[in-house]
């Protein structure tokens, strides 16, 4: 039970960080492209866990790529959407993730839960529509931010299993992220030079950046790329997919605390009835009773 409330005061701490970062990429966005935010922040992140990579481990690569790979894909769509709607659209869109990974094990694993979930969905869908009514349409930001949702859910889902198979022998998080930054790092290069022909346009813009946005991107490197990264791994070896999702289902209340202070995004009372209404979905959808496997449980291998 310690292990359990240590995992959960470093998800907690994971999610406070989370809803900075959304006011921090929007700056960002202003001056470099989602690839290139993505290999700036995993380049720094890189060199700040240099040292980790000596005695990496074979299941530590193995998951650390597999985890790296679907981050990458959700960090992705998350910035580009990012950069096509406000911040506090794309964190409640992203918050949703919390709806998804049940949805996901339901589907994927064969789980079955209880009818909290479905109510959870509608009050979910019904909140989305007073927020979104307020400012605009639904647009191609918000549907770009359901698509990383639907990775991330896959990630905090894999996470869980990389824990599971491992328990025997837990892998260390600190390699994972390192691991993690790696791919990051590797995928947006490649895909830069796939886009522009060169690095030259991204060197010349990250040395343009103002000191708000550079501070910012420093911040997303450090902060949110390897502390975040580090402590969701660790936290997720000591508590369970469905119980991190209930702790992520904060993020957006952080984010649209930080969008307020920090750029001056604000919510009216239509969107603010929409948000406590998502908020409430989160929770619903975790009162419910517990699961009943469809099949077997599988023992444990290594991957």
């Amino acid at each position: 039970m310690r292990f359990e409330r240590h995992g959960l005061l470093a998800l907690l701490l994971v999610v406070a960080v989370w809803g900075t970062t959304f006011p921090a990429m929007k700056l960002l966005s202003a001056q470099l492209d989602a690839l290139q935010i993505i290999w700036a922040r995993f380049a720094i992140a890189l060199l700040v866990l240099a040292p980790l990579w000596r005695g990496l481990t074979a299941p530590e690569r193995r998951w650390g790529l597999l985890l790296g790979a679907l981050l990458f894909v959700a960090f992705w769509l998350q910035v580009e959407g990012l950069a096509r709607t406000s911040s506090n659209r794309n964190a409640f869109v992203t918050g949703l993730n919390v709806l998804v990974v049940p949805l996901l094990a339901m589907t994927v694993l064969g789980r079955r839960y209880g009818l909290a979930l479905w109510a959870a969905c509608a009050m979910a869908l019904a909140g989305m529509v007073l927020m979104f009514h307020e400012d605009e349409p639904w647009n191609l930001g918000d549907t770009l931010t359901l698509a990383s949702t639907l990775f991330y859910a896959l990630y905090i889902l894999v996470l869980e299993e990389c824990a599971r198979r491992t328990a025997a022998a837990p892998l260390r998080a600190t390699r994972l992220a390192a691991m993690q930054a790696l791919v990051m790092f590797v995928a947006a290069g490649a895909l830069l030079l796939a886009r522009h022909g060169g690095m030259a346009g991204t060197w010349a813009s990250i040395g343009d950046l103002p000191g708000p946005a550079l501070a910012a991107l420093i911040y997303l490197g450090v902060v949110a790329s390897v502390v975040v990264v580090t402590l969701q791994a660790w936290g997720q070896q000591r508590v369970d997919a469905m119980r991190s999702a209930i702790i992520f289902g904060l993020e957006p209340v952080f984010a649209a605390l930080t969008a307020w202070v920090l750029i001056g995004e604000t919510l009216g009372a239509s969107g603010l009835a929409g948000a406590a209404l998502i908020v409430a979905a989160l929770i619903v959808s975790q009162v419910q009773p517990a699961r009943v496997p469809a099949r077997q449980e599988v023992q444990p291998t290594s991957p």
